[in-house]
């Protein structure tokens, strides 16, 4: 029987896991735009309780078979894997668009990329792995980037005036993910549907108390509008559903190391989006920043080649 069009689409695309990862980064990267579009128009607990509620519906309707047949392993891991839904899935979001109303989409857009270097930090804190000087070089040249980028090229003015609120939430949240991450090392062997659904039905779980906090809460709660229902279904199509498959999709073809260096991407497209969506000014310090934080990282996980003598 012949694939048809769409067969033929699908099967072009996956055997391009390079266009797969740029896809999965501007949609991520489109989260801070969508995040930053939604104050006013969607609070931060809805928006999440909306985005997986629909992520939801999705997932098991093309994961329930394998679901079912991974079901004793996943009873059996349930409280991790509740515990990282929550974590990766609920807490992170619901901190990122909280940020978004007191920060610029290109600050939160920098800061992303610091999620590595947090990753880094626990691996050698929890796990004891050991790092090279290069990787300690590029990670220090990582961090005068995200420094420079919440004090808005002003280090000095972090002393004076402190973490302005938005960038605040932003570090607690890239801590939870890079928690998160570490976490994943002892991942129980699961089909990818089956875990992937499992952390959405988690974090809709979770993201139920926080939506209901905020319900009761009027004076948080806009009126639905035809802006707020559109950035709904960006958070929950796009950067929940279509960018992760693509993601583990990728990963599948090119490993995890090779995907792993493409999500320094995400502030380059997240810092380009705001500009030109959102008409953000794009100052001199958060060009150095972004220099700072994605050569430091991709210098950090690119090993250095020893030269082979000549026989």
């Amino acid at each position: 029987k012949e694939p048809g069009l769409m067969g033929n689409f699908w099967g072009a695309l996956t055997r391009r896991p390079h266009i797969l990862l740029i896809v999965t980064m501007l949609a991520w990267a489109g989260n801070a735009v969508a995040g930053k579009l939604a104050v006013g128009y969607v609070s931060p607990m809805i928006l999440t309780f909306g985005r997986w509620m629909i992520a939801l519906l999705f997932v098991w309707l093309i994961s329930w078979r394998e679901v079912r047949q991974d079901w004793p392993t996943i009873k059996g891991n349930l409280p991790y894997l509740l515990l990282m839904g929550m974590a990766g899935f609920t807490l992170f979001n619901v901190l990122f668009y909280t940020a978004a109303a007191y920060t610029s989409g290109i600050n939160i857009s920098i800061e992303q990329a610091a999620i590595p270097l947090f990753i880094f930090i626990g691996n050698l804190l929890v796990f004891r792995i050991k790092t090279t000087t290069r990787q300690m070089l590029g990670f220090a040249v990582s961090i005068v980037g995200v420094v420079l980028t919440v004090t808005g090229g002003n280090v000095f003015h972090l002393f004076n005036a402190g973490l302005n609120f938005g960038d605040f939430l932003m570090l607690i949240a890239i801590i939870i993910y890079a928690g998160y991450s570490i976490g994943l090392k002892s991942k129980p062997v699961l089909h990818w549907k089956s875990f992937f659904t499992i952390m959405v039905t988690a974090a809709f779980v979770t993201s139920i108390p926080f939506a209901a906090w905020e319900i009761g809460n009027q004076s948080a709660i806009y009126p639905a509008t035809l802006r707020g229902i559109l950035i709904v279904l960006y958070a929950a199509l796009l950067p929940s559903i279509v960018s992760q498959i693509f993601f583990l999709l990728a990963v599948e073809k090119l490993g995890a190391n090779v995907s792993g260096l493409y999500i320094n991407l995400v502030p380059i497209f997240g810092t380009f989006l705001a500009i030109v969506i959102l008409g953000e000014p794009l100052r001199w310090h958060h060009v150095v920043a972004l220099v700072l934080v994605v050569g430091g990282i991709i210098y950090a996980q690119t090993e250095r080649k020893t030269p082979v003598a000549a026989k």
